[in-house]
């Protein structure tokens, strides 16, 4: 008999972590999701100001599902200066672990008058995760977002996924930082690392430089091929497509009125679809969640922090 994704998931007999009292809550439970990846600290630099904001795949897909009712667990790094991100995030139920001695990566978006007009730095970068910094975590689906190439290492793949699932966000194997400046990179590893992973997520350009396939449906089976059995593709106001057991499922984009701030939209997208996933949705009905509570992210500035009834009565509306 063929298992559902949910049937993979075993089921945590603790409370929801916004409610744990153990002291180290990811010492003594087993998640349904885990994401591993740092939080930027995001330098903002306009003719008008400066401003330090959060940002990465940790810190957007960490908010989104800070009010879904499924545990859930962020690993990340910080320095010791941008700890307060952390401390914000668990204000919202998250259940953070930080990581000793790791740094914080920090990003730098100049704009001049014209907003379009922008040059990106990395000015700083933090220590890859080891195993021996997760040996104590345990969860049923691991989901990776790494920033830069070097973030996360194949044999830390091998060995997670051997503890649960793993789901991938690919875009940080894609680029590497040369003298403070964002180039894009090849992953020469990625076969290899793809026959451990059972979810991906990519946009349209990001699968093409990864697959060097010109359409989407020959990507998705290149990536299909090297074992990956959910291939999640994003087209921004086009929809997304995703790929499983040579079927292919589009899902349409639910645009808000006004798209105020599309920053963090594909973390959205995939906190939401994990979840539905975890919750034993099948991959049509989970990824028209994702995709409504991505478009719902749009409509404001900052990281997704509604619940679950907002998203229907957002899709209601299409």
């Amino acid at each position: 008999m063929k298992l559902s994704f949910s049937s993979h998931l075993r089921t945590s007999a603790h409370p929801h972590p916004a409610h744990s009292h153990i002291k180290n809550p990811y010492l003594s439970r087993m998640y349904p999701i885990c994401c591993i990846g740092h939080i930027t600290s995001d330098k903002i630099v306009t003719p008008q100001a400066v401003n330090y904001l959060p940002g990465g795949t940790a810190y957007y897909f960490s908010c989104a599902l800070s009010k879904l009712d499924i545990g859930y667990l962020l690993v990340t790094s910080l320095a010791p200066a941008e700890v307060h991100y952390a401390e914000a995030l668990r204000t919202k139920g998250i259940n953070v672990k930080v990581q000793p001695g790791g740094g914080t990566v920090f990003f730098e978006n100049i704009y001049g008058e014209n907003p379009d007009d922008r040059t990106q730095n990395v000015l700083q970068t933090a220590d890859p995760f080891t195993m021996d910094q997760l040996q104590d975590v345990d969860a049923q689906i691991f989901h990776l977002g790494p920033l830069l190439a070097d973030d996360i290492s194949l044999d830390l793949i091998k060995t997670l996924s051997a503890k649960g699932r793993i789901s991938l966000d690919v875009q940080g194997y894609l680029r590497k930082v040369v003298n403070q400046k964002v180039y894009p990179t090849d992953w020469p590893q990625k076969q290899q690392a793809l026959q451990y992973v059972s979810i991906l997520k990519a946009d349209v350009a990001e699968l093409q430089a990864l697959t060097g396939c010109a359409t989407v449906a020959g990507g998705a089976k290149w990536v299909a091929d090297c074992g990956v059995k959910e291939v999640v593709i994003t087209n921004g106001s086009k929809g997304s497509t995703i790929y499983s057991d040579g079927a292919s499922y589009n899902i349409p984009a639910y645009p808000p009125p006004a798209i105020v701030d599309a920053t963090g939209c594909g973390d959205t997208y995939m906190a939401g679809y994990l979840y539905r996933r975890a919750k034993g949705d099948a991959i049509q009905s989970a990824g028209e969640f994702a995709a409504a509570m991505a478009g719902l992210k749009t409509a404001a500035n900052g990281a997704f922090e509604g619940t679950e009834a907002d998203v229907l009565r957002f899709k209601a509306g299409f």
